[in-house]
């Protein structure tokens, strides 16, 4: 080995201990919470919905009218079945259903989406109503609510 790379070992006695901090030391106004950081946050209310979104009356009106069709075949209403893909409430009230069915050769195929259109425009408040039928995402069992899986005995 060479000079460079020895190791030296030194013995001591004690050693002395660093010094502890102290809570004198410290500046007292960082520790001091304001007392009403939140106050201002509390008291703000909620901003009241307009009704044409999630949450809102006439967009729940919506969904209740929707809730309200059963598909033939399998004693479920729509909604919950997952055929339903999106409500949105446009200007004038505007109502825009975009669905789909459990397959594109549905017995119900000509008459569920007209269906939808009518119950939809019934709604009081909705101006007019629109059904987009779609085939892409396809319906399978997996977009059934959980109500749904269970009057099937599926859960």
């Amino acid at each position: 080995m060479n000079e460079q790379s020895k190791i030296a070992v030194e013995e001591v006695d004690a050693v002395t201990a660093p010094p502890r901090a102290r809570v004198e030391d410290a500046a007292r106004e960082t520790f001091e919470r304001k007392r009403d950081y939140l106050e201002g946050f509390l008291a703000k209310k909620p901003e009241p919905l307009d009704g044409t979104e999630p949450g809102g009356e006439l967009y729940e009106a919506v969904i209740a009218a929707i809730k309200e069709i059963y598909d033939p075949e399998i004693p479920v209403n729509i909604y919950d079945l997952g055929l339903i893909y999106g409500v949105e409430i446009g200007p004038d009230n505007h109502a825009i259903v975009t669905m789909t069915l459990t397959t594109p050769h549905c017995p119900v195929a000509e008459s569920m989406p007209a269906e939808v259109e009518l119950r939809v425009g019934a709604v009081p408040g909705v101006g007019a109503s629109e059904v987009n039928l779609v085939w892409d995402p396809p319906w399978d069992p997996q977009k059934m609510s959980d109500d749904a899986k269970l009057e099937l005995g599926m859960l």
